[in-house]
């Protein structure tokens, strides 16, 4: 994967995202504060306006920046823990200009074990972490099948997808849906389907 098609994924999930704002708002307002889709449009379309900033710099630097944006942009529990994702994906691919599938591995690894380490979220939470999770452990049982980028990614996005689903009957652990106890299961969680628009996105930049 090249940092061009890094790019051009950035560019795809913030058209989802924008695409899908009112979705995800209506998905939050189930269980949580009712504005993950516009605290995630925002600040992606922060970060994308960033990007002409650094795209004659690596692979690392483009999603540092993108890092830094969502931290300082997006409220509620979205900014730190998706800002936290990509700073850990940056630091794992370090002056790379391409990725390959080992590259890949490691970078989405890198991005869950953050995402695990600032919102202390385990998989059946209910967050982001049960679309995470599933799709880093396809990713890597693909990779040791032999699959090329494309295929892998594809079986993690099915992953994520199932992950996704599954966060329905789920009892929140964590964040503003935990408030809720009981109440909370019978709704996909809002988190979880932003982190498989991320994904899906990222999937379709190599088809």
């Amino acid at each position: 994967m090249t940092k061009e098609q890094i790019l051009q994924w950035l560019q795809e999930f913030a058209a989802q995202i924008e695409q899908n704002k009112d979705y995800l708002t209506e998905l939050d307002a189930a269980i949580g504060d009712a504005d993950h889709g516009i605290n995630m449009d925002r600040g992606f379309k922060k970060a994308i306006a960033q990007l002409p900033t650094v795209a004659d710099r690596n692979i690392s630097d483009v999603l540092k920046t993108v890092s830094m944006t969502l931290i300082s942009s997006i409220g509620g529990a979205s900014g730190p823990l998706y800002g936290t994702w990509f700073l850990r994906a940056s630091t794992s691919v370090v002056g790379k200009q391409e990725l390959n599938e080992s590259d890949m591995l490691k970078l989405l690894q890198a991005g869950l074990d953050g995402v695990i380490g600032r919102g202390k979220a385990q998989l059946g939470d209910k967050t982001m972490v049960d679309a995470l999770s599933p799709a880093v452990e396809a990713f890597r049982e693909a990779v040791a099948d032999g699959k090329q980028m494309q295929e892998a990614m594809q079986q993690a996005v099915a992953g994520a997808e199932q992950g996704m689903k599954d966060t329905i009957p789920m009892v929140a652990k964590k964040g503003r849906a935990s408030y809720l106890g009981e109440r909370s299961a019978g709704h996909q969680d809002p988190g979880a389907t932003s982190a498989y628009m991320m994904l899906n996105s990222l999937w379709s930049t190599l088809i």
